[in-house]
């Protein structure tokens, strides 16, 4: 009698609380969560929407919108000066101890771009393989409402997958996981692991997770930081401005796991920072692929059709 193989890969969510807008005491506190997770032999470890240095919360409580503001210039500058700059090898060390340990990171960074002059921001969504090299940078395609004020608009470059294991894996930004078409591209390519990745709260998590869950047949993994009134370094430009008016908790976390029938491995976890493990079993992708599949047999490519342009934009083009 043939029996299946059964292959279980080993995640693990850290949700976190930033050091708020300084890159390297958050990257410390990154790189000690990836030695825990790689002490209790995790395959794939995942972070929170721009963790690295933090989200930009500031911008709803300061009267964001105003223009020519000199206190939005003044904090919008602390922000750039402690975002990544990958060219610079600010995720070197984080790099290494993933290769320590043989293990891949989705990674939610604030990035400082260097192929686009270097002084515009880019919520990113960083991939690195168990070999400890970064295989994609996925710019957030649409900011949402306020972030718009300091974030740029992304491409399609990082709009890929990557081999895991038995698994496929590609992800999102936060709201980026209502968006149906850049689903299907992730689709398309053979994902079967879903990484979305949040600035925090159970809002955000606790529907969306198990949607896409269904939609695809594949494990989804919400992974969400989190952020509290106290958790605002005291040196930060305009400290006491935003202190008037944020309240008591501003993003709870909410970090869960869905199997590929839309239930939870993992219900969202609240208000605690914690290494959140769990082991998923791709044979529950393989069943739930049988009357379902959204690229495959449940698709019909000859009435609809999806281009993706993943060309990374750039003003320039140096020969």
């Amino acid at each position: 009698m043939i029996q299946n193989s059964r292959k279980m890969l080993k995640v693990a969510l850290a949700q976190m609380t930033p050091i708020w807008l300084n890159k390297e005491k958050t990257l410390e506190k990154v790189i000690d969560l990836l030695h825990q997770a790689g002490k209790k032999n995790a395959d794939l470890v995942v972070f929170g929407e721009g963790v690295v240095p933090g989200y930009p919360h500031w911008i709803g409580y300061t009267n964001g919108a105003a223009w020519d503001s000199t206190v939005q210039k003044e904090i919008h500058a602390h922000y750039i000066k402690n975002s990544i700059q990958l060219e610079k090898g600010d995720l070197n060390e984080v790099c290494k101890v993933t290769e320590t340990y043989n293990m891949a990171v989705y990674l939610g960074i604030i990035e400082r771009a260097g192929d686009r002059g270097n002084h515009s921001l880019y919520c990113s969504l960083v991939y690195i393989n168990p070999n400890g090299e970064i295989k994609s940078v996925h710019r957030k395609l649409q900011p949402t409402y306020e972030e718009r004020l300091t974030w740029s608009p992304g491409d399609g470059n990082g709009l890929c997958v990557h081999e895991l294991e038995e698994f496929t894996v590609g992800g999102l930004n936060c709201w980026e996981n209502w968006m149906p078409l850049p689903r299907a591209t992730l689709y398309g390519q053979g994902e079967n692991l879903h990484v979305a990745v949040w600035p925090g709260s159970y809002r955000n998590t606790h529907d969306i997770t198990r949607f896409i869950a269904k939609e695809s047949r594949s494990y989804v993994i919400s992974c969400s930081a989190l952020m509290t009134k106290n958790d605002f370094p005291k040196n930060t430009p305009h400290y006491d401005l935003i202190m008037e008016n944020v309240p008591d908790v501003l993003t709870d976390g909410g970090s869960c796991i869905s199997d590929p029938r839309g239930e939870w491995v993992v219900e969202p976890v609240m208000n605690e920072e914690k290494l959140i493990t769990a082991e998923l079993d791709i044979n529950r992708v393989y069943e739930e692929r049988q009357n379902f599949d959204p690229s495959g047999h449940y698709s019909r490519p000859d009435v609809t059709k999806l281009t993706v342009n993943r060309e990374r934009q750039s003003i320039i083009d140096l020969k």
